[in-house]
């Protein structure tokens, strides 16, 4: 992979040749932006962006793209964005702190952990998921990220009339969320690229977007009037996420791996699409 550019202020970095949201300010402005060590318990919002702002949260953010969006599009938002992995919260962090995005910050924690042990309920205005990993293999369908249970963490720690944000380009994963979101949202189905970003929000939507496949885009109002008992009665009636995920789409998810920025020890893993666990049995050859 060509190095990265040398940050100079006004540089505006390309992706797949389209422009990665913000410009690099002066290093006299940069932000410190990383959450190195995840506080203990439920999160004071004030105390972490040290200013009281709506939040919104990007999960499973990857390189960044999509909380940069967030971030240089509303300045009115304290914007944090979080991923299981740690190399591409390096990333995303460098990008924020060069753009002077003070009010962002990135964090390497699950996106159900973090909703589940760290959101007070009530208190996010706003949750973005793009391109959950749909998981292929039968064996790990219990990793997949957009449950009922998930859901109703999600309704919980919404604002009245918060919303949630979501996105892929699996068919099977759309056909679920939209069976079993409008349980605790209103739902409705975005036509076509998002109005602000048509180019797409994140790389995994850009290259999808190349190879003609379809993407899946969709927000939902939290409903009002259910109580987190409620929710979470109805979570335990809905189906878990078992569909057939569509092994033809792991061609996308290899290219994604293969341009991935990386150390130099070569491609790195997806933050969207990361390895099977170390003790879980290699796939099987496919004829």
């Amino acid at each position: 992979m060509p190095p990265a550019p040398t940050p100079h202020p006004g540089l505006v970095e390309l992706e797949f040749g389209v422009p990665i949201p913000g410009m690099v300010v002066d290093e006299s402005l940069w932000a410190r932006t990383a959450l190195k060590r995840l506080p203990e318990g439920l999160w004071n919002w004030d105390e972490l962006f040290g200013r009281s702002a709506p939040v919104v949260i990007d999960i499973g953010c990857g390189n960044g793209r999509s909380t940069l969006h967030l971030a240089v599009n509303h300045p009115e938002w304290n914007v944090l964005g979080v991923d299981i992995l740690p190399v591409v919260i390096r990333y995303a962090t460098r990008r924020a702190n060069q753009r002077g995005l003070t009010h962002a910050r990135l964090a390497v924690v699950g996106g159900r952990e973090l909703l589940e042990r760290h959101v007070l309920p009530s208190s996010v205005t706003e949750l973005h998921c793009y391109h959950p990993q749909p998981f292929y293999d039968r064996r790990d369908v219990g990793r997949r990220l957009i449950t009922p249970e998930f859901l109703s963490l999600a309704h919980r720690a919404l604002v009245p009339g918060g919303r949630l944000v979501l996105q892929t380009d699996n068919p099977g994963y759309w056909k679920y969320i939209s069976r079993v979101v409008p349980t605790f949202f209103d739902w409705h189905e975005q036509p076509g690229p998002w109005h602000d970003s048509p180019q797409g929000r994140t790389r995994r939507e850009i290259m999808a977007h190349s190879k003609g496949l379809p993407i899946f885009r969709g927000w939902g109002v939290a409903r009002g009037g259910l109580s987190w008992d409620e929710a979470l009665a109805q979570a335990r009636q809905l189906p878990p996420p078992t569909f057939d995920a569509d092994r033809r789409l792991q061609a996308l998810d290899q290219l994604e791996r293969d341009t991935g920025e990386s150390p130099a020890t070569g491609p790195r893993p997806s933050a969207k699409h990361p390895p099977r666990h170390p003790s879980s049995k290699p796939p099987r050859r496919r004829r």
